[in-house]
């Protein structure tokens, strides 16, 4: 049965039952959103913006202040949790934590990512912070820090709950973030794992993981409030999408529609990048300066979604500033890189001189002269 219901998936994910045209249309989940993360750029939204349980999707703020926190040195991997009477009580997915029972914050972030485990959500929230009430206060900060309009956390995990409710556009903001911490994926990407020693098995809520080209997190959720929900993430041609869908019918339905947004982003857009930060451009001349001339680097990454149909009419125009002189200093502004498309600007950068270039003094001037007597 197992087999069958695994096939029925891979179906599905490879062979979609319409075009993304028909199917966006149609009522398959309450919200749907389509980012491109480097940008940040929608590609596709269907009622983005409303409130709406979303199940285990919160854990993506959890294991964000997580992440931050090992970054800062609060804790580490091997920082050992113990978990409490109140994580033993969650009901839902959980990896069954005993009360007293010590486990390090990798199994524990393993149980989260993979499991979606609303016992070690609790267990490490009570550690990081002293109480749950005070890890969700900080879930609330983090996300008004973060612009997000639509959320309010009651708890950690996601269980049902009054007042618990984000939105496509706002988990779409906080998967961006989690996915700038690299270390995460680690986590996301796992399919089969264990915990205990090998006695616990583990496999991941997210099918997409396993059947779903490049697909690297991020957090799935469904609860009888929620519906389906993911937060669908894949990396393809270096280009790193978020599908988000909340309110699905059925399972099927949450990773059939996340699989079509994902589909049509990778099949009509790429990321288009003009220069990396400090990417040289061209050579500047100088006057009156010791040296010549300076090289032109891009003050900023350069990159920007398009249509893939449009790459031809994309052009890149250089503005320098006239009669460059000297004294001029390493990172002065001396022109801009502008990049159009039919005429409109699109992505811009400034351009800046590669080193420092003091002006000639008249010193500099009479060995010149000499210079020129000698060789006469």
């Amino acid at each position: 049965m197992k087999k069958l219901i695994s096939l029925s998936l891979v179906f599905i994910l490879m062979f979609p039952l319409c075009t993304f045209a028909e199917w966006k249309t149609s009522a398959v989940a309450k919200s749907l959103l389509l980012m491109e993360a480097s940008s940040g750029k929608i590609l596709y939204e269907n009622n983005p913006h409303e409130s709406l349980p979303p199940a285990s999707v919160t854990k993506i703020m959890t294991m964000l202040l997580i992440c931050e926190a090992l970054e800062r040195g609060e804790i580490t991997l091997d920082t050992q949790i113990t978990a409490s009477e109140r994580a033993k009580s969650m009901g839902g997915s959980t990896i069954f934590l005993d009360t007293n029972e010590v486990m390090s914050l990798n199994d524990m972030l393993k149980g989260i990512a993979v499991a979606s485990a609303n016992d070690a959500s609790v267990a490490v929230a009570e550690h990081m912070c002293g109480s749950v009430e005070s890890f969700v206060d900080k879930m609330n900060s983090r996300a008004r820090e973060l612009g997000m309009k639509d959320t309010n956390f009651v708890n950690c995990n996601g269980l049902d709950a009054e007042n618990h409710h984000t939105s496509a556009y706002d988990i779409a903001i906080m998967s961006r973030e989690l996915l700038k911490h690299k270390m995460i994926e680690k986590y996301t990407t796992i399919w089969m794992d264990t915990l205990r020693g090998g006695k616990f098995q583990l496999a991941n809520t997210n099918k997409l993981i396993r059947f779903y080209q490049g697909a690297n997190g991020l957090k799935t959720g469904s609860t009888s409030g929620a519906g389906c929900c993911i937060s669908a993430t894949a990396k393809r041609d270096g280009m790193q999408l978020i599908a988000v869908v909340m309110g699905a019918p059925s399972s099927k339905d949450r990773f059939a529609a996340a699989s079509e947004l994902l589909n049509y982003g990778f099949s009509n857009f790429a990321v288009n990048n003009f220069g990396e930060k400090g990417s040289s451009v061209c050579k500047v001349p100088v006057l009156y300066g010791k040296s010549t001339s300076v090289l032109a680097l891009t003050h900023s990454d350069t990159s920007v979604v398009i249509e893939k149909e449009d790459k031809e009419r994309i052009k890149t125009h250089i503005n320098l500033h006239k009669n460059i002189t000297a004294p001029i200093k390493k990172g002065d502004i001396i022109g801009e890189m502008i990049v159009t498309l039919d005429g409109e600007t699109i992505t811009k950068t400034n351009l800046v001189s590669d080193r420092t270039i003091k002006r000639k003094g008249s010193g500099d001037y009479f060995i010149y002269m000499l210079k020129g007597l000698l060789q006469a």
